[in-house]
């Protein structure tokens, strides 16, 4: 438990999600994945990631009086952060939406009531993961809702709460690095923790949304299949990107890196991703795009100091015969990392 987070982050290189899963409401299965095993760990390593990202829903599996978890969840989540620890792989397990008890409350009236939570849940967690070495990481929550500074003010009391209840398990938990989220426009003051150089920040992302993830035309725009120079289409030319291109992409983390990076605050680029449609008139225009993004986005994280996790459901890495489905993503990542 030597390692400070600077010197963890650099321990860190390609980062993977197993999204859809651990988080997924009614069970690990619910939502069509299978549970995840160590030979699935072992193919992600194979493929070139040293670093998982689990997400973890919990507040299902507690009472909803005493806030206790149940002990086969916390077995189970402990059972699959021994795989990637088997393996040599850090991971970065949190509260990941959950059903929206913190993410969707980071307001005043709700503030005792989800600190309490907070407070019960890690506690719980932290106490089950303790003798993990630093392999392990904890994040505090999930893309929360908190874009004014109300709304930070309150997120940033979730944030303490979290960082208290982990160090007051004792034992690793002293050392563990901890991460944190928020708007990085409002981020401008961390939780207080007993143990200096132990903390890293994360964001996502997805920009533009609408080359992205969406799935169809919204009221407040239409779908992208076509992004940067060299990759928009004439064939299709109301599909071309018409913002969120390689200048904001650049301005972006040239300002995280200031901001962070710079100061000696770790970066988790926690998720990210650009997806393959099959509608596109020019398909190949398209798929070339989503390529160029994938490298580019990386390529520019990794170049300004941000740990890049990608976000995968099962599209890209096949979970139950442990073999590539989208070997054009996990090359484009890989351009990007050298």
């Amino acid at each position: 438990m030597t390692s400070t987070a600077i010197q963890l982050a650099a321990k860190i290189g390609l980062g993977w999600n197993i999204g859809n899963t651990m988080e997924a409401v009614g069970g690990e299965t619910a939502w069509g994945n299978p549970a995840i095993t160590e030979d699935y760990i072992k193919f992600v390593k194979q493929s070139g990631f040293n670093a998982i990202r689990l997400p973890c829903s919990w507040n299902q599996y507690s009472d909803a009086k005493t806030a206790k978890i149940q002990d086969s969840w916390l077995a189970r989540v402990k059972q699959v952060v021994q795989y990637c620890v088997n393996n040599d792989m850090y991971v970065m397990v949190n509260i990941h939406w959950d059903g929206g008890w913190l993410e969707n409350h980071c307001t005043p009236d709700k503030k005792d009531s989800v600190n309490a939570k907070q407070k019960a849940f890690w506690e719980q967690i932290a106490t089950a993961l303790r003798d993990f070495d630093e392999h392990v990481l904890f994040a505090s929550a999930n893309e929360p809702n908190a874009y004014d500074a109300t709304n930070m003010s309150v997120l940033l009391s979730y944030h303490q709460t979290f960082v208290d209840a982990v160090r007051s398990t004792g034992g690793r938990n002293h050392y563990r690095v901890l991460v944190v989220q928020g708007s990085s426009d409002l981020m401008n003051t961390f939780p207080v923790d007993p143990m200096a150089g132990r903390m890293m920040y994360e964001e996502h992302n997805y920009t533009p949304s609408q080359f992205c993830f969406l799935s169809e035309d919204a009221s407040w725009g239409k779908m992208f299949y076509y992004w940067g120079a060299g990759h928009h289409s004439t064939i299709e030319p109301d599909r071309n990107a018409t913002w969120g291109e390689e200048s904001v992409q650049l301005d972006y983390f040239q300002r995280m890196k200031a901001k962070f990076v710079d100061k000696g605050i770790p970066f988790i680029m926690g998720e990210y991703g650009a997806y393959r449609r099959t509608t596109p008139k020019d398909l190949a225009t398209h798929n070339d795009a989503v390529d160029y993004w994938i490298t580019y986005v990386t390529h520019q994280a990794i170049m300004h100091g941000l740990k890049p996790f990608w976000w995968d459901t099962g599209g890209a890495l096949d979970r139950r015969a442990d073999t590539v489905i989208d070997a054009r993503t996990i090359n484009a990542i890989h351009a990007g990392a050298n």
